[in-house]
């Protein structure tokens, strides 16, 4: 008895027919446009570097069970002391609260501690300290530093394995494809103001990881369809390679995003913002996939006879036509 598929599987259709080359003009200006605005971005305003890289200290705050921490008291507590750039977040439930707060250069780290401790009982009473880190200016700027060097080692590394893995004219298109992701999922960190910690970091070098899986799928179809179509224009080859994948990537993607999305939900305060740039980076790979690396490849060229010399030539089929993935 054959097996029934998936319902998100049904719903595909098994061969696509869009041209993807036809737009490929606009979608490249737009990467484009939108990589300048995202390396400004990143210096104007900048980054909102969170304790783990500009010094701190960040503490939970929880009340007996039955009873209601009240936020806003909270905040008044911690606006009079003069502490400049202060978090206030529930997690869990109404009795609990993440605090995360700045500790002035020059200052004592434990005193600074202890008047927030008092500012805050005194003004909501009895509360429960508990997960107190404090990390000194030192301290953050080593971690910033290791946490620029992890991305750069990341996308090094991957530069290498492109290199071996495909010939140039791949490989250029690769590589210009990860770093389009990079630069746009540091651009939209910066927009929607999300807090650029080791969590983030995380989640970067995670879309790095994805956004070349993805590509290796895409470009080890397009190599293959150049073997098996060699009349056929690149333009074509590429075309048709795209919509031969084009289910796969749309299901991994759509999955990937989902179990983020309940991630998010349910992660609480300390996993949101690294769902929220995961799913963002994954878009940003799905679509650089279609619209940077391939299109890269078709203003490169491609060398068909260093592909596979000794393939046997087929002749050209029309777009869409192509036996299922």
């Amino acid at each position: 008895m054959p097996m029934r598929g998936w319902p998100l599987i049904k719903l595909l259709p098994q061969t696509t027919k869009f041209h993807f080359v036809k737009h490929a003009k606009f979608m490249g200006g737009l990467a484009v446009l939108l990589c300048v605005a995202s390396i400004v971005g990143c210096f104007y305003p900048g980054l909102n570097l969170g304790i783990d890289f500009r010094g701190g200290a960040s503490m939970e705050v929880s009340k007996p069970a039955g009873q209601v921490l009240e936020l806003d008291k909270v905040r008044n507590a911690m606006d009079d002391l003069g502490l400049g750039d202060v978090q206030v977040q529930g997690i869990d439930s109404d009795a609990a609260a993440l605090i995360r707060f700045q500790i002035p250069d020059g200052q004592n780290q434990s005193e600074i501690v202890a008047r927030v401790e008092k500012a805050i009982s005194d003004s909501v009473g009895e509360v429960t300290y508990s997960g107190v880190s404090v990390v000194g200016s030192k301290v953050s700027g080593e971690l910033f530093r290791s946490g620029i060097y992890a991305l750069g080692a990341a996308i090094f590394l991957m530069f290498l394995y492109i290199w071996f893995r495909f010939e140039p004219q791949f490989g250029f298109g690769a590589i210009i494809g990860l770093l389009h992701d990079v630069i746009l999922t540091f651009g939209l960190i910066v927009l929607f103001r999300f807090e650029f910690s080791l969590n983030t970091v995380a989640a970067i070098l995670t879309v790095i990881g994805y956004s070349m899986n993805d590509t290796v799928v895409v470009f080890d179809r397009l190599r293959e369809n150049l073997r098996k179509y060699k009349t056929m224009p690149l333009k074509g080859v590429i075309d048709l390679s795209l919509n031969e994948t084009l289910s796969r990537t749309i299901i991994t993607g759509v999955t990937a995003v989902g179990v983020l999305a309940v991630l998010a939900i349910f992660g609480g305060a300390a996993l949101f913002d690294f769902s929220i740039v995961l799913m963002i980076g994954i878009v940003i790979g799905t679509f650089s996939s279609i619209y940077v690396g391939t299109p890269v490849v078709l203003l490169w060229g491609v060398k068909r006879g260093n592909i596979d010399r000794d393939s046997n030539d087929t002749k050209p089929i029309k777009l869409g036509m192509a036996s299922r993935p």
